[in-house]
């Protein structure tokens, strides 16, 4: 296994973060719109639950 200088390593990891996209701003937009439609159907069906006292 060959040593790589950190700064050659740095520009690699840059180079493949400028080639990858809008990926990781579109999983995180995914998860929190899920997340939130979750919380809203559980907020909303909370309130059709029904106590048999």
């Amino acid at each position: 296994m060959e040593h790589t200088p950190a700064a050659a390593w740095i520009a690699q990891a840059t180079d493949a973060a400028q080639q990858q996209g809008s990926g990781n701003l579109l999983r995180v937009v995914l998860i929190v719109m899920v997340l939130g439609c979750a919380l809203t159907a559980w907020f909303l069906l909370r309130g059709y639950k029904r106590k048999d006292d």
